[in-house]
């Protein structure tokens, strides 16, 4: 591998930077839009959900294979083709007509999407020297993708007000083009001569067991449990987590080394990564079906509503690494997770008195912006230098799954609540199955403005319940965390002899 020069190097973090952005613009821009994608495409409840989750699940699906094709093929190749795909599919997706073609065009921009950000920090650590360069790299790939992340809601908003929700996604195609062109010249090809054999059977298991985990549960009030469909998708979904389990104990390199959970700084870290995506991420998705359904915001409005909730994830991280340093994560992180428990009760309690969210999301944006690098850096950091790589992927795929599923989870729990709400004010005696429909229509945005007695009341009902959910959800991994960081355990079994 040549050395670059610091010319080539400037304009490759300038390509990596562009291809972070658009990685968190793709994940909260989109939401704002799904209000607007129900009125213009008509699209059902379940289709909202689905153009969510085709993307997560598709990136969780991708992520571990890609880093060892690249490996293999080397970085930039496959790096400049996730650039390529990741043009062609948001093409794809800003030129949808119906809610399936968009799904299939968020499912394949998933795959390119997740290359192209399990490539960029591979292209990171090899190009830019230890030391200095590196740090100054790596905060400021941090920096953009947080820019991204916070601002998404606002530059989704501002582009569905100023032009159309097509341009979400058809602004990437020439964020894309900029990128390639910069790749290609200034991105050092490398490989690893010792790059190990893709697990495929891993690899496939676990997709298997997420999409068919993700599936019952978005299409699970509706589905007929007793029929042969339901009962194949449940024994498949069972079958491929017993074997993903089965098959990763005993590959020579597994995805998913399981001795290190057994490291008790990197579990307890690891409670942070899911319980930042069991409850903070999830629910961005519905927000904005609150703030356009529930409190007639427009789109525009909504963005900038959400910025309370996401910006102070991008302004906290400088103020993340004092705390670590002088109170250690295994404080800050369970203490985290605990506070942002606390601020899903008072959006709760804001939401069923009928306040202001605005006090509960700006503390919820702070605690995550406050614990997120201290997780990722405590679970790579945990491990041993040579299994930093494996770490992270599970770190990563951690957080897609537990976001894929928790989406799914909160979207049922929201047409769950929205049904019971209703019922005093529909006729007695009505078929569950159309009062269901009905509290589908109403989370999905279609039923706004109507006239049907209690809808709206029924829709902040449904909300309160999702909110319940996801404090209590984090509260129980707040304290699994604080366990697992803090419990006294033989030395022996801090580091398993299969990792060093």
């Amino acid at each position: 591998m040549s050395t670059p020069s610091n010319k080539n190097n400037t304009l490759a973090l300038i390509a990596v930077c562009l291809a972070a952005l658009m990685s968190g613009l793709e994940i909260s821009s989109v939401p704002v839009i799904l209000p607007v994608l129900e009125k213009e495409m008509h699209a059902s409840f379940k289709d909202l959900q689905w153009i969510m989750n085709a993307y997560t699940l598709a990136c969780t699906t991708v992520l571990m294979a890609v880093g060892t094709l690249a490996d293999r093929f080397g970085r930039k190749r496959i790096f400049l083709t996730s650039i390529i795909a990741f043009g062609l599919t948001s093409l794809m997706c800003g030129l949808a007509t119906t809610a399936p073609w968009l799904i299939v065009g968020r499912f394949l921009q998933g795959l390119s999407g997740g290359a192209m950000l399990t490539c960029l920090i591979a292209i990171l650590s090899t190009q830019f020297p230890q030391g200095k360069p590196r740090s100054v790299a790596f905060a400021a790939w941090g920096v953009v993708f947080g820019f991204g992340l916070g601002f998404g809601p606002i530059i989704g908003g501002g582009l569905v007000a100023l032009l159309s929700w097509h341009w979400v996604f058809l602004v990437h195609v020439f964020i894309a083009i900029v990128t390639l062109f910069l790749a290609m010249g200034s991105v050092v090809e490398s490989r690893d001569p010792q790059a190990k054999k893709l697990d495929l059977g891993g690899l496939v298991t676990l997709s298997l067991t997420v999409m068919g985990s993700t599936w019952l549960i978005t299409q699970g009030g509706t589905l007929d449990w007793n029929g042969p469909l339901a009962q194949a998708l449940v024994v498949i979904t069972l079958v491929s987590g017993v074997l993903f389990v089965w098959i990763e104990k005993r590959h020579p390199h597994p995805m998913f080394d399981f001795s290190v959970f057994r490291i008790r700084p990197f579990s307890g870290a690891l409670m942070g990564s899911i319980g930042m995506n069991f409850s903070f991420w999830p629910l961005i998705v519905y927000l904005p079906v609150y703030y356009q359904v529930g409190l007639g915001y427009s789109s525009l409005a909504t963005g900038t509503a959400l910025l309370a909730y996401t910006l102070p994830t991008l302004l906290m991280p400088p103020l993340a690494e004092r705390l670590v340093a002088r109170f250690g994560a295994s404080r800050l992180i369970p203490l985290g997770l605990f506070t942002l428990s606390l601020s899903f009760v008072l959006m709760y309690i804001a939401a069923a008195q009928g306040w202001t969210l605005l006090p509960g999301a700006l503390l919820a944006g702070t605690t995550l912006g406050l614990i997120n690098t201290p997780v990722t850096n405590t679970t790579t950091g945990s491990v041993p230098g040579n299994r930093a790589g494996m770490a992270s992927g599970i770190d990563i795929s951690a957080r897609l799954i537990t976001l894929s599923i928790n989406i799914a989870l909160m979207g049922s729990l929201l047409v769950a609540g929205i049904a019971a709400s209703l019922r005093p004010y529909l006729p007695s005696g009505r078929d569950p199955a159309e009062v269901y429909a009905l509290a589908e229509r109403i989370a999905a945005g279609a039923e706004s403005g109507s006239t049907l007695g209690g809808a709206q009341q029924a829709l902040i009902d449904g909300f309160c319940d999702v909110l319940l959910y996801g404090a209590l959800g984090v509260g129980v991994l707040a304290l699994a965390s604080f366990l697992l960081f803090n419990r006294r355990m033989p030395s022996q079994c801090e580091v398993p002899q299969s990792l060093l």
